[in-house]
């Protein structure tokens, strides 16, 4: 265990639910684990006990899906077969938008007939993202990438056989959806949820918040093992999504010290609060380096890399590498720290000064 993590409680310690079973983390509340086909190899779930409807019949809500793979689907089955002892799903909920969250959403709703709960800013980029509208798609990441500053040929091709990678792993999202929003108190079960929407690593996440049962599923929001992707992309090339996230994270102060965390990546932790503390700091260190590497030298955000990531990365990985360098490029520049200007070799680079 990290120095970091030895700060934070695991009530389960190293026990983890296999593909297709629970593990109860509060009464009505279970954790199930999905497979990904990435090098953040998991995705948590959460199962609610619920009863919905006029006629309050019993049933479950979901919390988030899994991508849309076979492992996926198979891990599914088997939570069919046993894990719902013969009651129905009768809600899909979603944290945002992003593959391992929403990637069997519409499968989920249209084999039980379930609703679709997630705000709307996610609702709409899942939508734009699965039917490949341009801007949205794979193809627009290249170009963007390119602008700042990313020439190698081999990594180039790599992105560009991305291009069909959103709507491989979210074939279809719900056509229809139930609106989720700030402050909302969402009934599920005996419990009530309050959401809490967070900016900066998705348009509008939400996480959820009961207070009767001390537990936050935070999704990416608040993981307790790695800091959560913050990114500039290509549909948005002039955002500031660290300063977003930096101030989301303010949105959980007043959730007491002993809430336990339920994470989309990790395990189930004690230590909100240390663990803001912990990714508040991470991000001041990445903020000093980056300043450092352009203090006498226009940089682009390929050339920021390898200063915040010192290891080989896949095509997979340098994506949201870039993103993140541009993203604290961006909080640099929009901070007034440093300036922005584009070459005559069309590659935009950052200075102090």
């Amino acid at each position: 265990m990290n120095p970091l993590e030895s700060q934070l409680q695991y009530p389960f310690g190293q026990l983890i639910p296999a593909t297709g079973t629970v593990q109860e983390v509060a009464p009505g509340v279970a954790w199930l684990r999905m497979p990904l086909p990435f090098a953040l190899d998991h995705i948590n779930l959460w199962l609610l006990r619920d009863k919905h409807g006029d006629a309050g019949l019993p049933g479950w809500s979901v919390v988030d899906c899994g991508a849309a793979t076979d492992a996926t689907r198979d891990g599914w089955e088997a939570v069919f077969a046993g894990v719902l002892q013969g009651l129905p799903l009768q809600r899909v909920l979603a944290t945002h938008c992003h593959p391992d969250h929403v990637g069997v959403s519409d499968w989920l709703c249209r084999r039980w007939n379930a609703p679709f709960w997630i705000t709307t800013g996610e609702y709409g980029f899942a939508r734009m993202m699965s039917a490949g509208l341009p801007g949205t798609d794979g193809t627009a990441a290249l170009p963007h990438f390119q602008r700042h500053g990313l020439a190698d040929p081999e990594m180039l091709a790599k992105m560009q056989s991305r291009k069909n990678y959103y709507p491989t792993l979210v074939p279809a999202v719900p056509l229809a959806y139930t609106r989720m929003q700030d402050g909302q108190l969402v009934a599920i079960g005996d419990h009530e949820w309050r959401v809490i929407t967070g900016f900066g690593h998705a348009p509008e996440h939400a996480s959820l918040y009961c207070a009767g049962l001390k537990l936050l599923i935070s999704g990416d929001m608040v993981l307790p093992r790695i800091s959560t992707n913050v990114s500039v992309f290509a549909v948005e090339p002039e955002a500031n999504p660290l300063t977003l996230y930096l101030d989301s994270l303010d949105k959980y102060a007043g959730l007491p010290a002993d809430v336990l965390v339920l994470p989309s990546h990790g395990k189930p932790f004690r230590g909100l609060h240390t663990r803001i503390a912990q990714l508040k700091q991470h991000h001041v260190e990445r903020l000093a380096e980056v300043m450092d590497a352009c203090r006498d030298e226009w940089r682009s955000a390929a050339d920021i890399v390898p200063q915040m990531f010192r290891r080989p990365l896949d095509a997979h990985q340098l994506s949201f590498a870039l993103g993140e360098a541009l993203a604290h490029l961006h909080k640099l520049w929009y901070d007034g720290i440093v300036r922005r200007h584009c070459a005559p070799d069309g590659i935009i680079r950052f200075k102090i000064g």
